[in-house]
């Protein structure tokens, strides 16, 4: 609770120490952290036999505590409380004409009473009340009490024990189903360790690669949405840059020197990664959002060049050199203040400044590191580039206007003729 400043430990010591100190506390279930979804990592093991799945549980919970740097592990089979089993005798039953519906009806309102619309009624002046009528919850866990309860049968009542074997066991709190199976979630604390590296080492325990016949092994919560986001990713940046595309279509009234321009993003995206890499930070959601906000703002810096060129060849007479040149020049300039501006902006959330910069610190990180080799690279590549794009436009030309106006073949006997003539008309009158 004390300012950043003054603090001498770190989130995740601070952390682990409230962990070892509550680890006192018998029975108890301690979640240390925000509450977020980005701070655990969900493990899902899901199949049709429940008693093979709560016995290989126990065992993959417990090679998951000896991944380093995790915080707590829980697991939803372990959540377990006393009940009361019975289990029918199907043949003594059906002998009786006992059905399992009336035992089950039975032990209903013995111990939690009838539906409501089914109660007595108590019939007052102004009200109806209704009256339940079951054992004391002292007489559920009574096993010669509860064996003794009259159960319908086709010859007449049939005490419960002579057609079911009653028990006190223990068994899950709650069951999930995952897929129409019944499943087991461990949730993992993060403690500030990256998503991927946990969820790496997780699948890397022998107990998980191992898994028995009928068991299967998914995620949900945020490793399923990073799964999916990577699976969706390429299809948005694919539709950003045709959107691009089409914008600088329509601004250039050109298909062709529009490539020119979206250089720029294949000359940020290296800048991005070695971003990360320097800043020893995993590649994520926020950074993948940061990747699509580079892409407007790595254009931006081909536009400037490209339009200053098209502009001065146009309407200045320059040739292609000069104005390539001049373009550099004069564009410089705007383009490194306006990187360094929006690098500067950035930089307080890169660094970490405010509060829990765990989300936004990747993308700021992508952002500058893009801009940053988008710049340099673009002054120098991108004028490259358009020399060889504008080539390429100008063979196409060059090929088709002969294509389209070829010149015609000189015949042969008009030629002789020619140069039979050619003396006659240089002769004099005399």
């Amino acid at each position: 609770m004390t300012p950043r400043g003054d603090r001498d430990l770190s989130k995740q010591a601070i952390e682990t120490q409230l962990r070892d100190a509550l680890a006192v506390l018998p029975g108890a279930r301690v979640k240390v952290g925000f509450g977020a979804s980005s701070e655990k990592y969900v493990l899902v093991l899901a199949g049709e036999d429940g008693a093979a799945l709560s016995a290989h549980a126990a065992v993959v919970e417990r090679e998951l505590r000896t991944i380093a740097g995790i915080g707590a592990v829980t697991s939803s089979s372990s959540l377990v409380r006393p009940e009361l089993i019975v289990r029918p005798d199907s043949a003594r039953a059906a002998d009786l004409g006992v059905t399992a519906a009336a035992i089950a009806d039975t032990l209903r309102i013995a111990t939690a009473g009838d539906y409501d619309q089914s109660l007595a009624k108590l019939n007052l002046s102004q009200r109806q009340v209704p009256i339940v009528v079951r054992l004391p919850a002292d007489a559920r866990t009574d096993l010669a009490l509860l064996a003794r309860l009259p159960v319908p049968g086709k010859n007449g009542p049939v005490m419960l024990g002579n057609v079911a074997t009653l028990s006190i066991d223990s068994g899950p709190a709650s069951i999930d189903r995952f897929n129409r199976q019944r499943n087991v979630n461990f949730e993992i604390e993060l403690n500030q360790q990256p998503l991927g590296e946990v969820k790496n080492a997780a699948l890397a325990l022998p107990s998980v690669k191992n898994l028995p016949a009928g068991v299967i092994q998914t995620e949900i919560g945020d490793a399923e949405a990073m799964a999916e986001l990577f699976s969706s990713f390429g299809l948005a940046m694919l539709t950003g840059v045709l959107c691009i595309y089409i914008v600088l279509v329509l601004l250039f009234k050109d298909f062709v020197q529009p490539m020119t321009i979206l250089g720029a993003l294949v000359l940020s995206i290296p800048g991005a990664f070695l971003a990360l890499f320097v800043t020893q930070t995993m590649l994520s959601m926020p950074s993948m959002i940061g990747l699509i906000m580079l892409m407007g703002i790595a254009t931006k810096n081909s536009i400037l060049l490209v339009d200053y060129v098209i502009m001065a060849r146009r309407d200045m007479g320059m040739n292609r050199w000069d104005a390539v040149l001049d373009a550099c020049h004069k564009r410089a300039q705007p383009i490194v203040m306006t990187t360094i501006a929006m690098a500067a902006g950035m930089l307080p959330i890169a660094i970490g400044l405010g509060t829990d910069p765990s989300f936004r610190a990747p993308m700021a990180i992508v952002v500058i590191g893009g801009l940053i080799t988008s710049t340099f690279l673009s002054l120098l590549v991108i004028p490259v580039l358009f020399t060889y794009v504008d080539d390429a436009i100008e063979f196409i030309r060059r090929n088709s206007r002969r294509r389209r106006d070829p010149q015609p073949a000189a015949q042969p006997g008009a030629t002789a003729a020619a140069s039979s003539a050619a003396p006659l008309t240089s002769r004099g009158p005399g």
